[in-house]
């Protein structure tokens, strides 16, 4: 039988560079995605397929997904992986600057998904695995853009996997906590750019702590360790519908249980600290 086939999107480090490696090692054939085809090229002599995808592009997103259909004929597993976090205060985020991060966050997953999903109806199955961000399920201050983009990927996705399901098409969230990753560089370039009110230091204070970004400190995880999640649910037969990467991961969807005045006073009492 032919291999199987997987789509990943945000291939040039992080998450992305090791899930394309785990699933080649499970003999896949992986198509490794990035807006600068140069970033990936050591995937490329590792056997990965290589190709061109900004995943804000439309014409981008049908060229690639027509050219894996016409090559391997299936595309059995689609990473929605690509993005990126935009951190601060909600009144110093320009509207622009919000767009922007659900151009990536949200409508890049959707674009791609409604590429593959035509195909995957046709072959009557599929996988669909968005990366979404612990994030997702427990909003922090000083966070909106970033965790709204990634509660919209958790709706959009928990609707989707209930539409495809009599396709024999799963779709699957995967959640990491902190993983070390270069994640935190381009928050810290995100939040550079902001113009601040004036209104929200303390905040800031927390940010310039790499390590309240995710990046790094106790608990974050390999950029590998969320990749054998990813291959995981590419792989099973009826995989869960989320996948919480990490003990801190575990741990913090937990938070959502929470009543709201009680999370609001674990935050009260965090910002005393900084």
């Amino acid at each position: 039988m032919k291999p199987d086939t997987v789509l990943i999107t945000g291939c040039s480090s992080g998450i992305g560079r090791a899930t394309a490696r785990a699933f080649l090692d499970e003999d896949w054939i992986v198509y490794a995605t990035a807006r600068n085809p140069a970033d990936i090229e050591t995937l490329g002599e590792a056997g990965c397929e290589l190709a061109t995808l900004d995943v804000t592009d439309q014409g981008d997103v049908e060229r690639v997904v027509d050219r894996i259909v016409d090559e391997e004929g299936k595309l059995d597993c689609l990473v929605n992986n690509a993005g990126y976090a935009q951190f601060g205060p909600t009144e110093d985020v320009p509207t622009e600057v919000l767009d922007r991060q659900f151009e990536v966050n949200v409508n890049g997953p959707h674009r791609l998904t409604r590429a593959v999903l035509p195909h995957m109806r046709e072959q009557e199955s599929g996988t669909i695995v968005n990366v979404s961000s612990v994030a997702g399920r427990i909003a922090f201050p000083g966070s909106g853009a970033y965790c709204g983009s990634k509660f919209a990927l958790e709706a959009m996705t928990d609707a989707l996997r209930n539409e495809v399901s009599e396709y024999g098409i799963d779709a699957v969230l995967v959640e990491p906590g902190p993983v070390e990753t270069q994640f935190t560089d381009r928050a810290d370039d995100q939040l550079d750019e902001l113009e601040r009110s004036g209104a929200y230091e303390s905040l800031y204070s927390l940010f310039e702590d790499s390590e309240a970004l995710g990046g790094g400190g106790p608990g974050a995880i390999s950029p590998a360790r969320v990749a054998e999640d990813i291959l995981d649910a590419a792989s099973s037969t009826k995989p869960p519908a989320r996948y919480p990467s990490g003990t801190v991961a575990q741990i913090a969807v937990l938070g959502r249980f929470l009543p709201d005045v009680v999370q609001d006073s674990i935050w009260r009492f965090l910002k005393r600290l900084v």
